[in-house]
């Protein structure tokens, strides 16, 4: 056991909150626990006021390292391992150690260890030693460092970006570690939790919605999976002496195939998220079930669930058990590692069943919202191959897989199922319990876990409760056999409470007098032994009691473990002379907005080199859809598509990083190695960055294939590129561009259908009727209208935003660059001058009359057909010089047509307010004015 008792209470005569030293100390490190949390969770953000919680505890925290007095490092080490828990305190010591050994350099720590250092001297009363004060700080980032990893998981898992102060508060009210630490004999309230809005069935999901959900399941079963290896089989395949092969096969069976598959899995999952677009948002999911179903790989799973569900795992499990040396072996990793291996180890390989079974229920589901006909015989396909795989599991799994009831607790940190439902159930509870006094449960606990009958053994006397578990507390109590008159008695009568940070767990040994036992043993109660009905009902018990009460530590375990291998393999890229994308950034060559993130979570790119640029378009440790449409959009104002695709290509070919120096000696030996960082540089870094440049040629020739027809060229060196591209993983994406660069230039020579949802008007016929009749005067202004617009609308549709932007359309190439916005331009300029020359050239003042109210009469059209392009430019025609004079001629227009011409030349005053005001308002389809966009 370790002693948090009055470790942040012990007395300390320095007042960080005081008028005095609260300027001194408050805001000082915030804006390195920003740092520390971009370093931890670079994908969310965190609120001030969360940061400025955190920054008060650990204020508190080094209040309580300092209440020894510390002179020498020893001295502060001692006070760590005395009042943290187990292992968190070996980590801090390790983390600030490591901190010592990298000061002789320069200093390693994100959090102000100068600005620290002179302040101590007031806390102490004394000078300390520079490294004593170093050694003090690296604990304190270390902790902080703890707490926002722990709040941005709880973060990520509700589906939110930005942390609160809340957020930390109930993250932390989870973490029995932490809520030691820091709140060891106050409760921590959680009333002022933020309600969500209630949470959203699977089934109502759309089918991208869907699929991210899968792609969020398997990444947090993937970690599940780790767990079950890095922390529990591996201290075992270490030790030969103690486990067998024979015994790791039976315990753990095939856990390694299932984990690669899911990584397999997973990355398809992702790479076909990466293929999705605006234009076409479902992703073909069903091709990853028919691929990994048709090469039979999801089989592995048959395997593990014979081995599972043998007796022979079973008893070996218990064999292993009651090995002296191996009790204490288990001990000696951590404390309570014994209990957690015994209870929460076997719930934990029941998860890969459990998950291969799900995925069954995801492809119907898959299946009811797929858009998309081809994936969705895809995901026929995937159904029908996996089926005799489904029966056989159900098979297997019949009468031994005990069922698991939604919601079901695991050793993962699940998705919260939304404060609002959660606190609903926690009240009802609440409300079912007569004498329960105090805060209400929702108050103390996030959720509840389970509940049911045990029997209850204090004072020598034997009696039965219904326990009630949740997060935070145990609540024992007894049916209520007093009935009210009024029929609203309450169904159970409170007898005990326990908090869960306040007690441990113990497990006892069956004997004559009680079978199937654990005791709880509490700091301010008797203990307290309860015993289940059998063996199946205890474990149970006892694996959701040891789950809460070392799931932090296991959390912490496995991500030390990985942190750990991470260090020993770094992911090595090449030199930058050997591939000038893997320059490190710089602010002369990258700028990024300040605390400022896309709707995807990842940094904004406000500026930099097109090196850079191509580098973050391409980026491997995140695809940025919004960039890469923004980038393709505007990058012709600082490329050429020639260079773009040179570079691209270029990105693309990755040379391998040299050896290590280690290697080196080995191979100028002559030996025979297996390069490791080669594995990793593969995996996490080429395959990435080569998918997502050719994500980007996709998006390249769907959305802007106009720089293919403009330049053929181009294409021919695209395509040749793209023939060349090798490996299995790729095809999908190569046979994708092909399919899109087929279908453009299919289409380039195929005329468009226009269809109607109604069948279009007839032609209004006036006085003309052949072509050589056809004037201002003999046609409609209804047709004309019409026509106008129609021929406006292809204009405008034709444009693209290439030729938009940094105002190409007024540079020398403007005819290559900006073609389909000249033509309306040089459409609407004829237009305007068309109408003027009409007007002017009449031959007296009663025709030109005509000819004006013929003009206003297509505007009026014009606005009923919401052509605001064909509005404003007979406002232009008619506000030039040459009309504008013409007074009689205006005084003989009707009052009706001139009240039409002035509401129309409201659109363009004040800024074109009134424009922009009605282009809101208005229903589509419609032509708006382009010399507005312009401006």
């Amino acid at each position: 056991m370790y002693s948090a008792a009055g470790a942040i209470t012990d007395a300390l005569t320095y007042d960080f909150d005081s008028e005095e030293n609260a300027p001194k100390w408050h805001g000082l490190i915030v804006p390195a626990l920003r740092k520390v949390q971009q370093q931890v969770h670079p994908h969310l953000t965190a609120r001030d006021d969360a940061l400025e919680y955190i920054e008060g505890l650990i204020l508190q925290l080094l209040g309580m390292l300092c209440s020894c007095h510390p002179h020498t490092v020893q001295d502060v080490e001692e006070r760590v391992q005395r009042t943290f828990p187990h292992p968190i305190d070996k980590w801090a010591i390790g983390d600030a150690q490591s901190a010592l050994d990298r000061y002789k350099k320069k200093s390693p720590l994100v959090l102000p260890h100068d600005k620290i250092h002179p302040l101590l001297k007031e806390v102490l009363g004394y000078k300390v030693d520079q490294q004593v004060s170093l050694y003090i700080v690296a604990v304190l980032e270390y902790i902080s460092a703890d707490i926002l990893k722990l709040a941005g998981n709880y973060v990520k898992n509700i589906r939110h970006r930005e942390m609160s102060c809340q957020d930390i508060k109930v993250a932390m009210c989870a973490d029995k570690v932490l809520m030691d630490m820091f709140h060891q004999d106050e409760d921590m309230s959680l009333s002022n939790v933020e309600e969500e809005p209630p949470p959203i069935r699977r089934g109502s999901l759309s089918f991208e919605e869907q699929v991210k959900e899968l792609i969020m399941e398997e990444t947090q079963y993937i970690r599940d999976l780790n767990m079950i290896i890095k922390v529990f089989r591996d201290p075992m395949a270490v030790n030969p002496k103690l486990f067998s092969e024979q015994d790791l096969d039976q315990i753990f069976s095939n856990i390694l195939d299932v984990h690669e598959l899911s990584i397999t899995f997973l990355g398809l999952l992702e790479d076909t998220m990466e293929m999705t677009d605006e234009n076409n948002p479902a992703a073909a999911a069903g091709g990853c079930f028919e691929e990994m179903a048709e090469n039979a790989e999801f089989d592995v799973y048959l395997t593990y669930a014979q081995d599972m569900m043998s007796p022979a795992s079973r008893q070996r499990h218990s064999q292993v058990l009651v090995k002296p040396k191996v009790a204490l072996f288990f001990q000696s990793v951590s404390q309570g590692f014994k209990e957690a291996v015994q209870y929460v180890l076997p719930k934990l390989l029941l998860e890969p069943i459990y998950h291969c079974l799900h995925y069954f229920e995801v492809i119907k589901l898959l299946l009811k919202t797929c858009p998309d006909e081809e994936d969705k015989e895809s995901l026929e396909q995937a159904h029908g191959t996996l089926r005799p795989l489904q029966l056989q599991l159900e098979r297997i799994c019949e009468g031994k897989l005990p069922k698991r009831k939604p919601g079901d607790y695991s050793i993962r940190f699940q998705r919260r199922p939304g404060n609002r439902s959660s606190l609903a159930k926690l009240n009802e509870i609440q409300k079912s319990i007569d004498g329960w006094e105090g805060k209400d449960i929702g108050q103390s606990c996030n959720e509840f876990i389970m509940d049911g009958q045990l029997g209850m053994f204090s004072k020598n006397r034997a009696t039965e409760r219904h326990v009630f578990l949740f997060d935070g507390l145990i609540l024992a109590c007894k049916p209520n056999q007093r009935r009210s008159v009024t029929g609203n008695a309450t169904e159970y009568r409170l007898k005990e409470t326990f908090f869960m940070r306040k007690i441990v767990i113990n497990d006892k040994e069956d004997c004559d007098e009680i079978k199937h036992a654990f005791e709880i043993v509490a700091r301010d109660q008797p203990n307290t032994i309860f015993f289940a009905k059998n063996e199946d009902e205890k474990n149970n018990w006892m694996a959701a009691l040891i789950t809460l009460h070392c799931r932090s530590t296991l959390e912490r375990m496995l991500d030390s473990i990985l942190l750990e291998e991470e260090k020993k393999q770094p992911l090595r890229l090449p030199d930058e002379s050997q591939y000038r994308f893997a320059m490190e950034d710089r602010p002369d060559n990258i700028v990024f907005e300040d605390n400022q993130q896309s709707l995807v979570g990842v940094p904004v790119i406000k500026g930099g080199s097109l090196i850079k640029l191509i580098e973050r378009l391409t980026y491997h440790m995140y695809a940025d859809p919004t960039f890469v449409r923004t980038f393709l959009t505007t990058y012709r104002s600082i490329s050429k598509p020639c260079e773009l695709l040179d570079l691209l290509i270029e990105r693309f070919e990755i040379p391998e990083p040299f050896p290590t120096p280690e290697d080196q000696a080995a191979i100028d030996r002559g030996e025979v190695i297996v390069r490791e960082d080669l594995k990793r540089f593969r995996k996490e870094y080429a395959q990435p960055v080569q998918l997502r440049v050719l994500n980007v040629f996709r998006h390249w020739v769907d959305h802007h294939f106009y720089d293919f027809e403009r330049d053929k060229e181009l294409l021919d060196k695209l395509m040749e590129f793209i023939e060349g591209v090798k490996g299995k993983t790729m095809r999908k994406w190569v046979d994708s561009i092909t399919k899109i660069v087929s279908r453009q230039t299919s289409c380039e020579n195929v005329p468009r259908e226009i269809t109607f949802e109604r069948t279009p008007p007839s032609i209004e016929w006036y006085i003309a009727r052949t072509p050589d009749q056809f004037e201002l005067l003999t046609l409609h202004p209804i047709e004309i209208a019409r026509q106008l617009t129609l021929l406006e609308f292809d204009l405008y549709r034709a444009v693209k935003p290439s030729e938009l932007v940094g105002s190409v359309w007024t540079k020398k190439d403007k005819h290559k660059t900006s073609p389909n916005l000249l033509k309306m331009i040089h459409h609407s300029t004829c237009l305007t001058r068309w109408m003027e020359r009409c007007i002017v050239e009449a031959r007296n003042i009663d025709e030109r009359v005509a000819m004006l109210s013929r003009v206003i009469e297509i505007l009026m059209v014009f606005q009923e057909l919401n052509n605001f392009n064909g509005v404003l430019e007979i406002v232009s025609a008619l506000e030039s010089a040459a009309v504008h004079r013409l007074e009689h001629t205006f005084k003989q227009v009707s009052e009706k047509k001139l009240a039409a011409l002035d509401a129309a030349k409201e659109l363009n005053a004040d800024h074109y307010k009134k424009y922009t005001e009605k282009l809101r308002s208005i229903n589509p389809p419609c032509v708006p004015f382009f010399w507005h966009v312009l401006d």
